[in-house]
C-alpha cells in the first residue's frame, strides 16, 4: 500500500478535524490541524493586544511572528494530538468564541499564511499525512493524491458549534454563533490570499445529515480506493 497525502478542505465547523483525526488514528498517518495553527496565531495576537474589534496591529504581529512556536503533541488519554503554543497546551483556548471571531481576519494576512504554509509543507514532506484547513488541496499540497472538500449548511454548522461549546460548560448564543459562521464563510471565500475554494479534483462531501460514523466510513473508503487497498 502506497503512502499518500490527504488534503481535507471545507467550511468552518463542518467536522473536518474530527474526520481527519479519526482516519489518521485508524491508518497510522500523521494528522496536522492547520486551522489550529491559525487559531494559535490568533490566540497569541489576542493575548499580546495585537487584535481587537478595531483591527489588527499588522506591523507588530509581523515583527513577532518569530516568537510564535506552534507544535502538536499526542494526548495519550484521547489518542489525538493537542495544539501547543510554546510549552502551553492551548487546545481548549483556541476553540473559544473569541478566537473564532478573529481567526479569519488573522488568517487572511499574507505574512501569516506564508509562515504557516511553509511549516505545513515541511510537516507533510514525507507523505503519510492528513491535513485539514481551507487551502490544503489548492495551495499547500496541490498534488495531494486524495482531496476532499467538506461542507454543510450554515445553520447545521452553527448548531454543532453551539452544542460543542455548551458541552464544555461555556455560555453561548446560537444567533451569535450563526452570524460568526456566516461571516467566516464570507471572509474565507473572498480574501485575496488563498481563498477557500474547492480544488477541481476534490471529492465533495456534504455531511449536513450524516453521522460521525457515516462520515468516517465514507472517508476510509476513499482512502482505500486511492491508496490501492481495494
Amino acid at each position: 500500500m502506497k503512502r499518500i497525502t490527504i488534503a481535507i478542505d471545507g467550511h468552518s465547523s463542518c467536522g473536518k478535524s474530527t474526520m481527519a483525526k479519526d482516519l489518521a488514528r485508524e491508518i497510522g498517518y500523521v494528522y496536522i490541524d492547520t486551522g489550529a495553527m491559525y487559531r494559535a496565531v490568533t490566540l497569541f495576537a489576542l493575548r499580546a493586544g495585537l487584535v481587537s474589534e478595531a483591527g489588527i496591529d499588522e506591523a507588530n504581529l509581523r515583527r513577532r511572528m518569530g516568537d510564535i512556536a506552534i507544535s502538536f503533541r499526542l494526548n495519550t488519554e484521547t489518542g489525538r494530538p493537542d495544539t501547543y503554543l510554546g510549552d502551553e497546551c492551548v487546545e481548549r483556548e483556541i476553540r473559544s468564541l473569541e478566537v473564532s471571531q478573529h481567526v479569519s481576519r488573522v488568517a487572511a494576512l499574507a505574512f501569516v499564511r506564508e509562515a504557516m504554509v511553509d511549516q505545513q509543507r515541511l510537516m507533510g514532506k514525507a507523505k503519510g499525512v492528513i491535513m485539514d484547513g481551507r487551502d490544503i488541496g489548492t495551495v499547500v499540497f496541490p498534488d495531494a493524491e486524495l482531496k476532499v472538500f467538506v461542507t454543510a449548511s450554515a445553520a447545521i454548522r452553527a448548531q454543532r458549534r453551539y452544542d460543542e461549546l455548551r458541552a464544555k460548560g461555556e455560555e453561548c448564543d446560537y444567533d451569535e454563533i450563526l452570524h460568526n459562521v456566516e461571516e467566516r464563510d464570507r471572509i474565507d471565500s473572498t480574501r485575496e490570499i488563498s481563498p477557500l475554494r474547492q480544488a477541481p479534483d476534490a471529492i465533495v462531501l456534504d455531511n449536513s445529515h450524516l453521522s460521525i460514523e457515516e462520515q468516517k466510513q465514507w472517508l476510509l473508503e476513499q482512502y482505500r480506493r486511492v491508496a490501492g487497498e481495494e
